[in-house]
């Protein structure tokens, strides 16, 4: 039976491709002042590709930009504390977020998240895509001193959320990180497609969030014994 869906959040509830290209337009028109030299789908396509899907912090991602295109008047650590500031007024989920959190509250399903990164800042995305409150548990790799892929953040996210590996599925996008690490502590591993990756060992793939209820729903027929 499953009591329990855990999921990541960049790439998984929040549509992060689309939402850093949102909040870098947004910064490319509010800082205009200064960085009006640069062409601004220049700056665009470069803050993206330094980004790297999130992968690489913005101190180093604006450190780079002032100096690719001669940055002055305005530091990278301003252009960085605009970033921590501001993105959380460009979040855009993916789609299906709300009804497949509310389907699963409504099949008693408790839910957690388990994120990898600065933990004010994720949880201010968080709340910015509206869904704090659908979750027992919100595991911040920055505020506890662990992150995936290592196996003790899964594990504190299964204890807070009193729940045995076997009863809970962690559904996320990265391969390594996300689906052979929760797989690695006796969870399912769902993973959410992305373009990036193929070949995925997951126990289940999904094309979309609403998928998610279905497979909580298909897994616990399955552990249904008939005597």
């Amino acid at each position: 039976m499953i009591k329990a869906v855990v999921f990541d959040l960049d790439g998984t509830l929040l549509n992060r491709d689309v939402s850093v290209k949102a909040f870098i337009e947004k910064q490319y028109h509010r800082l205009n002042k200064w960085l009006n030299h640069i062409p601004k789908d220049k700056y665009i396509t470069r803050f993206v590709e330094l980004d790297n899907r999130g992968y690489v912090w913005k101190d180093k991602v604006y450190q780079q930009l002032v100096d690719d295109f001669d940055i002055t008047g305005l530091t990278w650590d301003e252009l960085l504390q605009d970033y921590i500031s501001q993105f959380k007024d460009s979040c855009v989920s993916f789609p299906n977020l709300i009804s497949m959190l509310e389907e699963l509250n409504n099949n008693n399903i408790i839910l957690g998240i388990i994120t990898n990164g600065k933990g004010q800042f994720q949880m201010d995305n968080i709340r910015a895509l509206g869904i704090e409150k659908y979750f027992k548990t919100i595991l911040i790799s920055e505020w506890e001193g662990t992150k995936k892929p290592e196996p003790q953040i899964f594990l504190k996210a299964l204890n807070k959320l009193n729940v045995l590996p076997s009863e809970s599925i962690f559904v996320g996008d990265h391969p390594e990180k996300d689906i052979k690490a929760a797989q690695n502590v006796g969870m399912k591993g769902v993973w959410k497609r992305d373009y990036q990756w193929d070949n995925v060992k997951a126990d289940y793939i999904v094309e979309d969030l609403k998928e998610v209820p279905l497979i909580v729903d298909k897994l616990s027929h399955l552990n249904i014994k008939y005597y």
